[in-house]
């Protein structure tokens, strides 16, 4: 068997020859080719993309969080409506509502949900790619999830000085859970490098963070941080004036609705409680059960009317009709609906 093996490797060794230009033969046995594949095969085969895979599968789970988070500030703001801090106070609303809390007049949440959706695309397509398919991918895939974590994690420490420096400390949940998530986005991301990479890139990463503090700092260059700091915020109550004429058929809803003890929530503030008074008018305004959610003004500390918060008020307007909750404005059409006016009454 020693002979054997002995000679086996003897055969494949190239014999020496005065001939530098010689070319040693090639190893067309079947055996070794059939060696050369199950090796291929096993390499394809090994576990060695697994870790990577689990690490990727944590990415979106950090960034849906992040999705999540950020998806419900962005409708809040959009609706107009208190954002409820998970620790209690105001801080999260007043933060919210801010001046900083848009960048070029577009909401910060809404920014921030457009980067945290993108890592959760990115991410969950290697967590759930074939192992053929994630080698491929893998190296554009960590390269694009490096500058987006970078700018969102850069972002993020700038937004926690403007939260300690220019609103006075305000007290803000979800602006401190988003820095956590995108700092830890971006270790996650950096495990995926050797150390030689990294020092490769380190130059664009420093140039892409400076550059990113540059792009904020602009944008918020021109607001004076005393004028808005959270404790400076003062709203007296003013309930703007409905102007529209009802017709008959906004009174005869009106009616209804009062008599099935259907209510509507607001604020005095709140744009799109405004148009659902203007909708029905002046004098079906009068039958209508509304509830104000801040008489006594918006101010830093201030608390929602006791008869909002028992209902927990999640955004303005809210319609209370037969115990259900409708949050935001609702079409006439709607309204007649809920309220199960018949359609001679409402036609009339």
């Amino acid at each position: 068997m020693r002979l054997h093996r002995s000679l086996y490797v003897r055969a494949q060794t190239p014999s020496p020859s005065n001939d530098d230009n010689q070319v040693s033969p090639e190893i067309t046995s079947s055996k070794n080719v059939d060696n050369l594949e199950d090796e291929v095969r096993r390499v394809r085969n090994s576990p060695a993309g697994e870790p990577s895979k689990l690490r990727y599968g944590l990415i979106t789970g950090l960034a849906t969080a992040g999705l999540v988070e950020t998806a419900y500030l962005t409708w809040m703001k959009l609706q107009g409506g208190p954002v409820s801090c998970p620790l209690g106070g105001t801080g999260c609303d007043d933060v919210l509502n801010s001046k900083y809390g848009t960048i070029f007049g577009v909401p910060l949440s809404l920014v921030g949900m457009l980067a945290y959706g993108t890592v959760t695309l990115l991410a969950s397509r290697m967590a759930t790619n074939p192992k053929d398919r994630f080698i491929e991918e893998e190296g554009l895939v960590k390269w694009l999830l490096l500058a987006s974590t970078t700018v969102m994690g850069v972002a993020s420490t700038y937004f926690m000085y403007i939260l300690n420096d220019k609103l006075g400390g305000a007290s803000c949940t979800y602006c401190v859970g988003s820095a956590i998530l995108s700092i830890s986005l971006l270790l996650c991301t950096l495990v995926s490098f050797n150390p030689g990479d990294l020092r490769n890139v380190a130059g664009i990463q420093l140039t892409a963070g400076v550059s990113v503090a540059l792009v904020l700092s602009a944008a918020f260059n021109d607001i004076d941080s005393a004028s808005f700091r959270s404790g400076d915020i003062d709203i007296p109550y003013e309930s703007p004036e409905v102007t529209h004429v009802s017709n008959a058929k906004e009174i005869a809803l009106a009616k209804q609705l009062k008599a099935i003890g259907a209510k509507m929530y607001g604020a005095f503030w709140c744009s799109h409680c405004f148009e659902q008074k203007q909708m029905l008018g002046k004098e079906a305004v009068k039958y209508l059960e509304y509830v104000e959610c801040y008489p006594e003004g918006y101010r830093s500390g201030v608390k929602i009317a006791k008869e909002c918060d028992e209902i927990n008020i999640q955004g303005f307007p809210t319609w209370v009709i037969n115990g259900q909750q409708y949050s935001g404005e609702l079409e006439f059409e709607k309204l007649v609906e809920l309220s199960g006016l018949s359609t001679s009454e409402s036609a009339q």
